[in-house]
């Protein structure tokens, strides 16, 4: 079985968005959601070790397919370690499941549900704040600024309309929590959901002179 120690060697350590840190908290995400919703860990913990493998290192390519290079870099890491077709292959579904988006590869399995509700609670919450002003810093956005009309209507940015981390809590974070698989995770979800939003709105409102 894979573990922690081996995953290290994958991911940067000093990164606030998808460092080591993150597969730190998605794999113990994993292994308490996936005991109360009865996965198989093996599975599942392997996918929460190698699910961002390929994504987090620069010159790695864009983040956009990180999930499917991560799936074909799971393959070669698994059958080096002796698993079998199957399992592999389960395991390669739960990888790209876990950035599932309208079209993509929807997760099917208990794993795959898991996997993706885990990597999803690590955006809201306290962490999920530090990402969200980590990674709108790292691409060089603000922590706030005034969306659009039509953002606000249906996301749709204007030209030379930037997207601060505001407009990611509007566009996605703050809808977090309806879109997770298990009821563990849904438990899990709320005290964090609610701690982001009151951020976010707190953040807009002191943003605007209000507070």
């Amino acid at each position: 079985m894979l573990t922690l120690e081996q995953a290290r060697q994958w991911y940067p350590d000093v990164d606030a968005v998808h460092g080591f840190d993150h597969i730190q908290r998605v794999y113990g995400l994993c292994q308490r959601i996936g005991a109360q919703e009865g996965a198989d860990m093996e599975i599942l913990l392997a996918a929460a070790l190698l699910h961002d493998s390929q994504g987090s290192h620069p010159g790695k390519g864009q983040r956009n397919d990180h999930h499917l290079r991560s799936a074909e870099f799971a393959a070669e890491v698994l059958a080096a370690e002796g698993w079998p077709d199957e399992r592999i292959r389960a395991v390669q579904h739960c990888i790209r499941a876990h950035r599932f988006r309208s079209g993509g590869e929807a997760p099917e399995t208990i794993e795959a549900k898991v996997l993706f509700d885990s990597d999803k609670l690590d955006v809201i919450g306290a962490v999920g704040v530090v990402r969200a002003l980590a990674y709108a810093f790292q691409v060089k956005q603000p922590a706030f600024a005034e969306p659009s009309s039509s953002f606000l209507e249906d996301g749709t940015k204007q030209p030379g309309e930037g997207h601060s981390a505001y407009h990611e809590y509007l566009f996605k974070l703050n809808k977090i929590s309806s879109k997770l698989f298990t009821a563990t995770a849904r438990g899990i979800a709320q005290k964090r959901q609610q701690f982001l939003n009151d951020y976010f709105e707190e953040l807009a409102a002191e943003m605007h002179g209000e507070r």
